[in-house]
């Protein structure tokens, strides 16, 4: 059941993109709106607004492309951010979601968006996009129709995407890196610094809707959904890549949306928690670009964490399959409480988000209960769902604000 659960909230989030607010009449779905802009990032949401922004491909170990964006100054400059004749800039690195990228720093206009109000406040800004990502994945020199491209999970994107784009933004700036991660961006850095990596490289973290533990997640919808499977998804679908944009799984959604339990038009309450401070011109937005692929074998492993409540690496499902990738029968966990105690943390979590759920993110915080004093940051916004972090229109005032202030106090 937890399984299900967490895979109907991913198949029901890409639902709400579809129709994101009540209507009356047909239940009938309209059609998932467009590919990204093939401009790029910052041709599309940076530049028109007067910032400098700079395309980079990074790759990793493993022969993925991946593209980032560098917001280097403000508007206004102050700094050249690369060590020249202005003072040099802290970089900071943002990490996005599953089945998003990162255009979900950029919604707003920028006196709203995250990306911009670092750069507008003395920052050196670094956006990453994981592979599978448009962005990412139509520079990859590895054939994205091949069932090889997609065979990944977050662990990769833990032990191969991160540390690609951090020693290049260490390599290019010759300075630490304060890191924000959304979601799953979250996890790839708790899983990263449980194991002792980065540390060397990054200065900070600030986590928002952090998700490590999922036992607790909610979803109104989960219970229909989950009579619908009977495996896991590769099971249903038999697919590398999951698609939202893709006829297989466009079909299984419109199916359950079929069921007269089911409400198909008010999905982003229902299923990520009742978002208080979002607007329709974000939505908008928002629709231009995502969601975005992953694998299959992604959303598998998040499964995983769900039904054995548990964080560990992909279970393959068999002692001798796993003995053959780890040397054990068991996937080996990544243990929280061995993040270094005086690792500047920030975490902030709300109240109303059926994803991150306050009951975890107190599992969560149990395991950093060791934490160096004045290291760990915690901030609990009752009003918050999942998408408020990253969407809101109130967000510069409840959060953005606190994570400078939280940098710059760990400068």
């Amino acid at each position: 059941m937890a399984v299900c659960t967490l895979l109907s909230f991913i198949w029901f989030t890409i639902l709400l993109l579809i129709q994101p607010y009540p209507a009356s009449g047909s239940r009938t779905l309209s059609a998932i709106v467009t590919n990204p802009p093939p401009l790029g990032i910052c041709a599309s949401a940076v530049t028109k607004y007067g910032y400098k922004c700079q395309e980079i491909d990074v790759t990793t170990e493993d022969g993925y492309i991946l593209s980032v964006q560098r917001i280097p100054v403000g508007r206004h400059g102050g700094g050249d951010g690369g060590g020249g004749g202005g003072r040099r800039r802290q970089p900071v690195l943002l990490q996005h979601g599953v089945l998003v990228d990162g255009m979900t720093w950029l919604l707003n206009s920028p006196e709203q968006s995250l990306a911009l109000i670092l750069a507008d406040s003395g920052f050196d800004v670094w956006i990453a996009n994981t592979r599978g990502t448009s962005y990412s994945r139509r520079h990859v020199s590895l054939d994205p129709d091949r069932p090889e491209f997609w065979n990944w999970t977050w662990d990769e994107i833990a032990a191969r995407d991160l540390p690609a784009v951090i020693a290049y933004i260490f390599q290019q700036t010759g300075q630490k890196i304060h890191y924000v991660g959304h979601s799953l961006g979250t996890l790839i850095a708790l899983a990263s610094l449980s194991e002792g990596k980065q540390v060397d490289k990054m200065k900070s973290a600030a986590l928002l809707s952090p998700i490590a533990y999922l036992s607790h997640m909610t979803t109104a919808l989960g219970v229909v959904a989950a009579k619908v499977f009977v495996g896991e998804v590769t099971i249903v679908f038999g697919l590398a890549e999951f698609n939202p944009k893709g006829d297989d799984v466009g079909r299984f959604l419109k199916g359950l949306c079929a069921d007269p339990k089911v409400d198909c038009y008010d999905l982003m309450s229902a299923l990520t928690g009742k978002n208080c401070c979002l607007n329709a011109s974000t939505v908008d937005v928002f629709l231009r670009s995502e969601p975005q692929s992953t694998s299959t074998k992604n959303l598998v492993h998040l499964a995983q964490t769900v039904r054995d409540g548990v964080l560990a690496k992909y279970d393959y499902g068999n002692p001798a399959f796993n003995i053959e990738h780890y040397g054990m029968p068991l996937p080996p966990i990544y243990n929280l409480s061995n993040i270094p105690k005086d690792f500047p943390l920030f975490i902030s979590y709300g109240g109303q988000d059926a994803l991150s759920d306050p009951k975890d993110v107190a599992n969560l915080l149990d395991d950093l209960k060791l934490h160096d004093e004045g290291k760990l940051s915690v901030q609990y916004i009752k009003e918050y769902a999942h998408a408020d972090f990253i969407m809101g229109v109130t967000a510069k005032d409840v959060i953005y604000d606190k994570i400078i202030s939280f940098f710059q106090r760990n400068q």
